[in-house]
């Protein structure tokens, strides 16, 4: 992030400085300038880049009250965003849009964080063929983790068996509170931390911004950066589990390559400005993927700092992974969804964990737990009575800290509605307030959802019909009463993949001519490592100690396809960020481990708003046979043809662009993406694209296309068939899309465009989804 030199008269600036009150509040603002305005001399070794920041603030900050302005800037950006970030009062950031260089001020944001089985789950193996040996585990690839940050003492950070860094690595091991050079080996090569951006917006004295339960360094105090990074390039760990449960061999996706941790969220969350300089470092210190398990609802990308910052590091030759979010089944919820960005769902496991639970009168309801207690290895736990809603408020009813009457709970089995605070949290109030045993009965949102937690009391999650049907028999029974059966870990009964219900949806808010999210990946109750300060269940007050646990998210999903990039760069290091999405994505799976269609969670058949391409397949996809790639030019093509403004443009880019022309140019051209999504609008019935394909495959090969249209949608290829003598040849393709009407009582339709190889290697199946969706204005 970068800047412009320039001469104002002081008299000028006088007029623009804003007269700041002691009382008006600082808040951070990243600010972004035009590099091209100063010229190459705007950052001679007579003027640094940091007193070139600096003079902005003094054009615009009140320095008659204070002294040095140059204290007030957090963060000064030359690598992924031309600018700076500052802490100012709203009279001051005006003062700043007014000066002449200054691209855009925008307040700072706060986004939120978006394994033992999961890498067998996705077909890796020690195959000779397989994707493990045709990569090398990922051995060179360098996986940069924007996250929490990391533990570095887990098992899963052992480097015995790695090589040095690359000596491209230019990247730095920070030391901080419990953190030094020493902690940083051959597998976490780097880490640093960011707190300036946390610090300054919360709390209101910068000395108090980092709680106790934080380290000042770049050392993981909440697990979810640790268990991020260990899921995308963990060492392999032989007997690992969560106190017992799940018991497996850990491995990452791509063991053999190295990580880098970037802690950028604390306590409070995460803030752009953070984000930014940690994306600015890791562009520079030499990473090959960027995993980002975080992110919030979707916005303009040019408002977008992680959209922005990403397209710099593609432009760079990075892969950048992205969550999806959280916010499903909710459609267009899908964030992350620049179309530079790997964006990703999450997917279950055929992994389960069955805690039953059998109540008075025989029946039992199926639920699953993690809870690792000795009652685990029993048949079942004792019965126990059932209580709901003890306390007689809406607050007892989610099991609320000191909402529960204690001698109501004491001894007895308590039923917990989910929501308003964690899973966890209420298993510790029921336990606080002296129950013996819970029961987290989920409600019409969570719907079947099935997220596990390690708990602190015998307690078991169970589905919202399973918890109607439980609330019917604790109404209707003077004296109702259940025991808890623990079922232990069981593999490979339950059919999956199928879409997590939270897992966000398409259609893009933002840019619906792009398919998203682009693929799915195991995000449902995965394991993988976990710092030495916390508990496995999270909570403060857990004593109990474990090298791994156990998280949901689309948070998990990301770090699966981050290592399934690495492996993919370590295999073909020439390749493209575009050209490894593509290969991820066209080698996608469609079906589940039963060979039927992938279902949602949200109930049905998944589409393909939930489930993008489909659900990855690391095998294929180092070896996907053709690929679509992208420049990044293409990329400003593509957002000339959505009408952005060329200030809009700029924000992104960093480029000016006289997109008139850019369009006049490229007449009729589409972005090379490898999925087809169209939005007819405004009385559209017809679409013509382009796409091109690359050979990565075999030379002298063939390929024939299989189109299944749409419902009332009709679909042209020409040609039909594509031919390549060598590899890297290339060749385009027409499609041509008629709508004349949407189908009945919907305003989406889906099918797919394939080139299956023909002849005797007929191996390769590229496969590209179609969503056409009718827009009304």
């Amino acid at each position: 992030m970068e800047v412009v030199r320039l001469l104002i008269c002081h008299s000028f600036l006088l007029l623009l400085l804003p007269v700041l009150g002691a009382a008006e509040a600082l808040q951070t603002y990243i600010v972004q300038l035009h590099p091209h305005e100063g010229g190459s001399e705007a950052t001679s070794a007579a003027r640094s880049r940091l007193d070139w920041h600096s003079s902005f603030l003094e054009r615009s900050v009140a320095w008659e009250q204070e002294k040095r302005p140059a204290s007030r800037l957090l963060y000064s950006y030359h690598t992924v965003f031309d600018g700076f970030a500052a802490q100012l009062a709203e009279g001051e950031a005006a003062a700043l849009r007014a000066l002449p260089g200054v691209a855009s001020v925008r307040a700072d944001r706060r986004l939120e964080l978006h394994t033992t089985y999961s890498y067998r789950f996705l077909g890796l193996n020690f195959c000779p063929t397989g994707a493990w040996a045709r990569s090398g585990y990922g051995r060179g690839a360098i996986v940069g983790v924007l996250d929490t940050g990391v533990w570095p003492e887990s098992p899963s950070f052992d480097d015995r068996g790695m090589p040095p860094a690359p000596l491209r690595w230019t990247g730095v091991c920070q030391g901080g509170e419990h953190f030094n050079a020493s902690n940083c080996n051959r597998k976490l090569i780097g880490a640093r931390f960011y707190s300036k951006g946390h610090r300054a917006n919360y709390p209101t004295n910068p000395s108090e911004a980092v709680s106790l339960l934080e380290y000042v360094s770049p050392r993981d105090a909440h697990g979810h950066g640790t268990h991020t990074a260990s899921t995308a390039a963990g060492a392999a760990v032989a007997g690992a589990s969560v106190l017992g449960a799940g018991a497996g061999e850990a491995r990452g996706v791509a063991p053999g390559a190295h990580v880098a941790a970037y802690k950028v969220c604390w306590f409070n969350g995460c803030y752009s400005s953070d984000i930014l300089a940690g994306m600015d470092d890791a562009v520079r210190d030499g990473v090959d993927v960027l995993s980002l398990s975080l992110g919030g609802f979707p916005i303009p990308l040019f408002e977008d700092s992680i959209a922005i910052g990403s397209f710099r590091a593609t432009a760079r030759g990075i892969s950048v992974v992205c969550a999806a979010g959280n916010n499903g089944p909710a459609r267009s919820s899908v964030a992350n969804e620049a179309p530079w960005v790997l964006t990703v769902g999450a997917a279950t496991l055929d992994r389960r964990f069955p805690a039953y639970v059998r109540l008075g009168n025989g029946r039992v309801l199926y639920g699953e737990s993690m809870y690792p207690g000795e009652i685990s290895l029993k048949k079942g736990g004792k019965e126990l009575e059932l209580v709901y809603a003890v306390g007689g408020t809406r607050e007892s009813e989610y099991c609320l800290k000191g909402s529960m009457d204690k001698a109501a709970v004491a001894g007895k089995m308590v039923v917990c509605n989910r929501g308003i605070t964690g899973r966890a949290d209420k298993g510790e109030a029921v336990k606080e307030a002296g129950g013996a045993a819970m029961i987290l009965a989920n409600t019409e949102i969570n719907r079947q959802d099935d997220s596990v937690d390690v708990h602190v009391l015998p307690a078991t999650l169970v589905g919202n019909r399973e918890a109607v049907e439980l609330k019917k028999y604790i109404s209707s029974t003077p004296r109702p009463v259940a025991r808890i059966v623990f079922g232990g870990t069981r593999i490979g009964r339950a059919r999956a993949p199928a879409v997590a219900l939270f897992s966000a949806r398409g259609p893009s808010l933002t840019n619906p001519s792009v398919l998203k999210p682009d693929v799915i990946a195991p995000g449902v109750n995965i394991i993988a490592a976990w710092p030495g300060n916390l508990g496995p269940s999270g909570l403060e007050g857990d004593a109990r100690r474990s090298n791994f646990s156990v998280l949901s998210g689309t948070s998990m999903a990301a770090p699966h396809v981050s290592g399934i990039a690495a492996l993919i760069r370590s295999a073909h290091p020439s390749w493209s960020p575009a050209m490894v999405r593509s290969a991820i994505m066209t080698s996608a799976d469609i079906t589940d481990r039963q060979g039927k269609a992938i279902m949602d969670g949200d109930g049905g058949r998944a589409d393909v708003f939930a489930m993008g391409a489909g659900h990855v397949n690391p095998a294929r996809a180092v070896d996907p046979g053709l690929v679509y790639d992208i420049q990044p030019t293409d990329y400003v093509t593509h957002l000339c043809t959505l009408g952005y403004t060329h200030m809009e443009i700029f924000k992104i880019t960093h480029t000016g662009v006289n997109c008139s022309a850019v369009l006049q140019k490229n007449r009729g051209c589409s972005l090379n993406y490898p999925s087809i999504a169209v939005a007819f609008k405004n009385g559209a019935k017809s679409a013509v694209l382009q796409r091109t394909v690359t050979n990565v495959g075999t030379p002298n090969s063939t390929y024939t296309v299989q189109v299944a249209a749409p419902p009332g949608v009709k679909i042209r290829v020409a040609p039909t068939t594509l031919s390549f003598v060598e590899f890297g040849e290339q060749r385009s393709f027409r499609v041509t899309i008629e709508a004349p009407s949407p189908p009945a009582a919907k305003d989406s339709a889906e099918g797919y465009l394939a080139w299956k190889q023909s002849g005797g290697e007929g191996k390769h199946v590229v496969r590209s989804p179609i969503a056409v969706t009718w827009v009304v204005e």
